[in-house]
């Protein structure tokens, strides 16, 4: 049955999770199982779930009740959710979701084989094991497009911020030892990965639990030595441990993208002490400045938490009026959502939904008057674009630019007359037109790879 079981997924969350995803794809196939991409054709289909926040919770469930149709109506003979919903939530899932034949939480993904084997005999299957006991790391199917690939290098969070759920479903952190995340830094090197996102619940902290400092610096080096990938993106960092080794790093080494991902989540310091953000007002607005004044043509991305129990309008119309002065190149606002379990759950002062998403909505009305701002300033002049395919629809070859990381942020959709480029060419392009957050142009030529190590 194993060689002619035929397996699908669908992954939901962040990058840290599609990681995982590939993680469970590549112990399946060395299982002799098969994958398909097609939902109607799988015995077995495998949800990896996201929790973090309400939407998610919901997007989770939603997908598992959509697949399970395919049960009653085609070839499915078994559903398995897995990853953080599977975690957080399995004595639930258990009671409340007949449709899923197994639950393998995030501390049990390398058990995968062990739960489709059971399925398929027709046994239900529970693997909730600690997450300090899960092997980091292990080979992967890579999921995403050939020219691009993430790197966790750590799994797990100790920052405790009062709203996050992260270190109940995952734990504490745990880095990978520098030389396993270089060697797999050069095997996908070696699979034609032309940029390398390096990623982890806390990026800026990778290192401290294993060698006692930030060791983020020195991987990147590292990495850099080692391959010769041409752009490599630094997501998911805190202010608090913006070193100056690091901005030096990204500073002088130009395959090391001007492109960072740092969440202030406020500017209050009110509201960062309750969410037991580390570092104040002034320590953010401080790092921000020197991270512009170091690397003036970096681009900063933030995300902020508007309605957080007890903000008050004051502290809320002085995060606004932060936005406005620091005109962050990409931002993402979030309402706040209420997690079971998580510190501030349980705070005064909990704001009513409408006023959370009313506040949500200004701070991105604000932000979207900022980005077509600075992207009017493009016009007229040209970027290197990592060319990612071309629209049948629209017509139009599209891609990114070092300032924007993949699925979060714009993209540039340019024409190309001859010299037609490939997915995962760099190319030049003349920006003509800027349109909500997207940039519009025309290539003017290829760049070879050479020149972008």
């Amino acid at each position: 049955m194993k060689h002619r079981a035929k397996i699908g997924f669908i992954s939901l969350g962040c990058p840290k999770n599609q990681v995982d995803t590939e993680v469970m794809l590549h112990e399946l196939l060395d299982a002799g199982y098969e994958l398909t991409p097609e939902d109607i054709e799988a015995d077995v289909i495998i949800v990896n779930t996201c929790a973090f926040i309400d939407s998610a919770k919901r997007e989770s469930i939603e997908n598992i009740l959509d697949v399970a149709w395919l049960k009653e109506h085609r070839n499915l003979k078994a559903i398995i959710c897995a990853g953080c919903m599977a975690q957080r939530y399995a004595d639930e899932i258990q009671s409340e979701m007949p449709e899923v034949d197994a639950i393998v939480g995030t501390g049990s993904l390398h058990r995968i084989v062990e739960a489709v084997d059971s399925v398929l005999e027709g046994k239900k299957f529970v693997a909730l094991d600690p997450n300090g006991t899960l092997r980091l790391g292990g080979d992967r199917v890579v999921s995403t497009p050939e020219y691009m690939a993430y790197l966790k290098v750590a799994e797990g969070c100790d920052n405790r911020c009062t709203y996050c759920a992260i270190p109940l479903i995952r734990g504490g952190m745990r880095s990978r030892p520098e030389e396993d995340i270089v060697e797999e830094a050069k095997t996908l090197e070696g699979l034609g990965v032309k940029e390398l996102i390096v990623i982890a619940q806390d990026t800026s902290r990778y290192g401290l639990d294993l060698y006692g400092e930030f060791r983020l610096p020195s991987l990147l080096k590292k990495i850099i030595s080692a391959t010769s990938i041409p752009w490599i993106r630094i997501m998911y960092c805190y202010p608090d441990k913006i070193t100056d080794e690091l901005i030096a790093v990204m500073r002088d080494e130009p395959r090391i993208l001007k492109y960072i991902d740092l969440p202030i989540q406020h500017i209050s310091d009110r509201v960062l002490s309750r969410m037991n953000r580390h570092g104040s007002g002034k320590l953010i607005r401080e790092v921000v400045e020197k991270l512009r004044a170091e690397i003036p043509d970096i681009t900063i991305r933030t995300t902020v938490i508007t309605g957080f129990p007890g903000e008050t309008d004051e502290e809320f119309t002085e995060l606004c009026e932060y936005i406005k002065e620091a005109k962050f190149d990409r931002l993402g606002a979030f309402a706040y959502s209420r997690e079971e379990g998580t510190e501030a759950y349980s705070l005064d002062g909990q704001l009513d939904e409408d006023v959370k998403q009313s506040r949500c909505d200004e701070i991105m009305k604000e932000q979207q008057e900022i980005h077509d701002e600075l992207n009017r300033k493009k016009i007229g002049k040209k970027v290197t674009v990592l060319c990612e395919g071309y629209d049948q629809v629209a017509e139009t070859f599209y891609g990114r630019t070092a300032a924007d990381a993949p699925d979060i942020d714009g993209k540039v959709y340019f024409s190309a007359e001859e010299k037609s480029p490939e997915e995962g060419d760099f190319v030049e392009v003349l920006i003509t037109e800027a349109v909500d957050y997207d940039l519009y142009g025309k290539m003017t030529k290829k760049i070879s790879t050479e020149d972008k190590k």
